[in-house]
């Protein structure tokens, strides 16, 4: 066990459904074994139902706290999952967006891979950023301000604070890299 992230506190925010089993639980699993200190939320402290490719159910997983009962401030750095229907349901959370706009206005990073970025559309936060993502939210995405790259892990500082994204559960060793990353030069 790696302790290059020893005091580092991650939130992981979900819906209750539709998340992308990998890109919720790899990036935990790996992001603890390298001393973080992850928390996971959803909006209710019911289970959340993971799926793997948004047809096929897998584990449903245990949220640690609800979103409303976050503390913007007490985090990190903060990684947004996909699954279609996650991001879908998570980009309609008046408490989801709320939070991650608090977070962007703090200057702490986010991550988000896959559908993850659809809730940085609706909290108005790509404006001017550069991202990936699944192909299919290109066109939201430019066409709420953001430039799209087909990469698998872009970062962008534009707006004063950072945003890492990827593109789907194959990028998730990048990704996980440049949350490191980012995450490690903040302790």
């Amino acid at each position: 066990m790696s302790n290059e992230l020893d005091g580092v506190r991650v939130l992981i925010v979900t819906s209750n459904t539709g998340v992308e089993h990998d890109e919720l639980t790899v990036p935990r699993d790996r992001l603890r074994s390298r001393g973080a200190q992850v928390t996971h939320a959803a909006p209710k402290r019911t289970a959340v139902q993971t799926y793997r490719h948004d047809l096929d159910p897998a584990d449903a997983v245990q949220p640690d706290i609800a979103i409303d009962r976050v503390e913007p401030g007490l985090f990190d750095v903060l990684v947004i999952p996909g699954g279609t229907v996650n991001a879908d349901k998570l980009r309609t959370d008046a408490g989801a967006k709320k939070l991650v706009q608090a977070v962007a206005q703090d200057g702490r990073p986010i991550a988000a891979i896959c559908h993850g970025p659809w809730l940085l559309v609706d909290a108005d936060l790509v404006a001017g950023k550069t991202m990936t993502s699944y192909s299919s939210l290109r066109t939201d995405l430019v066409n709420a301000g953001a430039d799209w790259a087909d990469e698998p892990v872009v970062r962008s500082d534009h707006g004063g604070w950072t945003l890492i994204t990827s593109r789907n559960p194959g990028d998730l060793p990048d990704f996980i890299a440049a949350i490191t990353a980012e995450s490690g030069t903040r302790t």
